[in-house]
């Protein structure tokens, strides 16, 4: 099995529970793991029998662009739309951080993990 790794997608976006971050947004990075047996595409030179990377980050876009309270929704709804689009991967795992969380304390950020 090989593993394909697209990381550190930088967006803003608008998720939070207060009525702020809805309006304000914030700074978040997404990093999306995909394993899977490339070995045909490596071979043979041939981005049809592999994961297009520009698709990836089309669909980590999209669904970051969808506002959701919770981290956890924004990276349930991209690993579903990742799974579905990609059905050749045995597993997907993908990690959101939200950068400066309004949570009253100095913390650099939060982060949730999906990996199934």
């Amino acid at each position: 099995m090989h593993k394909i790794e697209v990381n550190k997608i930088k967006l803003y976006a608008n998720h939070g529970c207060m009525e702020e971050e809805g309006l304000i947004g914030g700074e978040y990075i997404v990093d999306v793991h995909l394993w899977l047996d490339f070995s045909f595409a490596a071979e043979n030179d041939s981005l049809h029998d592999t994961v297009d990377y520009v698709s990836v980050n089309k669909i980590v876009v999209e669904q970051m662009l969808k506002r959701s309270k919770l981290i956890e929704h924004a990276g349930w709804r991209i690993h579903t739309a990742l799974k579905s689009e990609f059905t050749q991967c045995e597993k997907i795992r993908v990690k959101i951080t939200k950068i400066a969380p309004p949570i009253n304390g100095d913390v650099d950020n939060v982060a949730i993990i999906i990996e199934a």
